[in-house]
């Protein structure tokens, strides 16, 4: 999912949560709305049946690469980093699970309990699971389509405007 909003979006997420400790020092986090344990739960399911954070992992092991990539002019920590990495990976599998939180409250808050089983219901049928399978396909095709039509539709206003604006006795280029 190259291009998917939703690859963006979880790319934001998880920059969010790396740089949560530091804003935490700066301010007071807000008070976040509480939500039931099951609530929270099928919040993170229909998450992970989604794929809402494939982003998030490819992101983990991107870290790392450009960690070794800033150290190529010392080839020889290059073992040294691949263990510190491996050492590491449970405290980046539980920042994982931070964003997996974050991003269920937020659907928590937008929607209910109920409404958040009805999707996973519905993405567990062939049709959703489908959908699930060319969502980012879907999205980049129609982010082409509208790029085109944009295009279009700007050049159609542009040339509309210059044949009324030349009724009225004015040129423009």
């Amino acid at each position: 999912m190259p291009n998917s909003p939703h690859r963006l979006s979880a790319i934001l997420c998880a920059l969010a949560i790396w740089a949560m400790p530091a804003a935490a020092q700066q301010a007071a986090a807000p008070k976040l709305p509480t939500y039931t344990a099951s609530h929270l739960a099928a919040a993170r399911e229909l998450i992970q049946i989604t794929g809402g954070l494939a982003a998030v992992d490819e992101m983990i092991p991107a870290f790392g690469d450009q960690i070794k990539k800033s150290s190529v002019t010392r080839p020889e920590l290059t073992k040294d980093l691949d263990d510190v990495l491996a050492k590491l990976k449970p405290e980046l599998d539980l920042q994982k699970q931070q964003a997996l939180n974050l991003v269920a409250t937020t659907y928590a808050k937008f929607l209910t309990e109920q409404e958040i089983r009805d999707s996973i219901a519905f993405f567990k049928t062939p049709s959703g699971a489908k959908y699930i399978g060319i969502q980012s396909q879907l999205v980049d095709e129609a982010v082409d389509d509208v790029t085109a039509w944009s295009q279009q539709a700007g050049e159609y206003v542009m040339v509309r405007v210059r044949a009324e604006m030349s009724k009225r006795g004015f040129q423009m280029q």
